[in-house]
């Protein structure tokens, strides 16, 4: 299948692109390199571009032959969201509607969305399954919930086939090496982490450790970015079996707390971690952990990496190798 992969130089995009790649799909990425690397980058055919341009992503859905869309193209800073709210609805909602609209235009009516545990809000069961109540509690949630209710609406009028994967919290790196996480600035736990252990940071904060778990520091499901790659192939491959918008959870169903993720570091690494408890962030719940039984019955999908030690060697094996990321300051 011919498949365009927006935001494919991203974190997930890149390892999702070489999935398909492994599958036998033929995947077509659009990214502005805003975000994402050229390093990134599999050598697959690039349009670089934003997905706000209409005429574009016409005109490569119609010229690339386009059978079905990976959507990863977004913004994801929770804090910033809070901040620039505009910029966030301009950039995950309304060009998300343009990309529906593209599509419905040049006859392509496939699509797999990288959502996010972030349309639930706070918790009110754990582990989170699908049925929960959504609830988002910033603007970056509410982005991603609007787009899936537009996907819903899409699908009952003009035939789009979609799903959309509700991610917890992904990390580590392809064991090639080829490609990790690098992102700028960097607000993601596990990176911040080895990015201490190699002495580039002076510490760690620890937002808050008077939580109500057992340690005080807020616990979380780490998946590794290959298998969530490896759910975006398997849904794309069900989309014509059922018709139906589907959603579902990723995550492994193992939470693991802010200073368990540091002392297991500090063991994969063999170097210490320096780490300072701060005051807590607004809007962290004490608990985020995934239930992931649907995505498993459903499409036969089980994490590879279902421990957070192999995760994060797979990650210290990329930050030690590039220490300085892709070096392209994110571009």
């Amino acid at each position: 299948m011919r498949v365009l992969v927006t935001g494919g130089a991203g974190y997930i995009g890149s390892h999702a692109v070489r999935d398909l790649m492994a599958a036998g799909h033929h995947p077509v990425t659009i990214d502005d390199l805003s975000e994402g690397h050229a390093g990134a980058l599999a050598g697959e055919t690039f349009h670089r571009g934003t997905i706000e341009d209409s005429a574009l992503l016409r005109r490569v859905l119609r010229e690339e032959r386009i059978e079905a869309v990976l959507h990863f193209a977004a913004l994801c800073l929770v804090g910033e969201s809070v901040e620039d709210p505009a910029k966030y609805y301009r950039s995950n909602f309304t060009a998300s509607l343009a990309l529906l609209d593209a599509m419905r235009a040049e006859g392509v009516a496939r699509i797999i969305f990288s959502s996010t545990c972030a349309t639930y809000g706070d918790p009110v069961a754990v582990p989170m399954t699908e049925e929960h109540p959504q609830s988002p509690v910033n603007p970056y949630g509410e982005t991603k919930l609007g787009v899936e209710r537009a996907l819903r609406d899409y699908g009952a009028a003009y035939g789009i086939r979609s799903a959309s994967l509700r991610y917890f919290n992904a990390a580590g790196a392809d064991p090639s090496g080829a490609i990790g996480e690098d992102h700028h600035p960097e607000t993601h736990l596990v990176p911040i982490v080895m990015s201490a252990a190699l002495g580039l940071r002076p510490e760690v904060q620890v937002f808050g450790a008077d939580y109500p778990t057992p340690d005080g520091t807020c616990i979380r499901d780490y998946i590794h970015v290959n298998d969530l790659a490896r759910a975006h192939t398997l849904a794309l491959g069900a989309l014509d079996r059922d018709p139906a918008f589907k959603a579902y959870n990723l995550g492994t169903g193992k939470g693991y707390s802010v200073l368990e993720v540091i002392r297991m570091a500090e063991e994969v690494t063999g170097r210490p971690v320096p780490y300072r408890v701060v005051g807590r962030r607004a809007g962290d719940p004490p608990v985020l952990v995934a239930g992931s039984t649907k995505v498993r019955s459903e499409l036969g999908w089980t994490p590879r990496y279902g421990e957070l030690g192999p995760i994060l060697e797979t990650a210290w094996e990329w930050h030690r190798a590039h220490p300085n990321g892709f070096g392209d300051g994110g571009r």
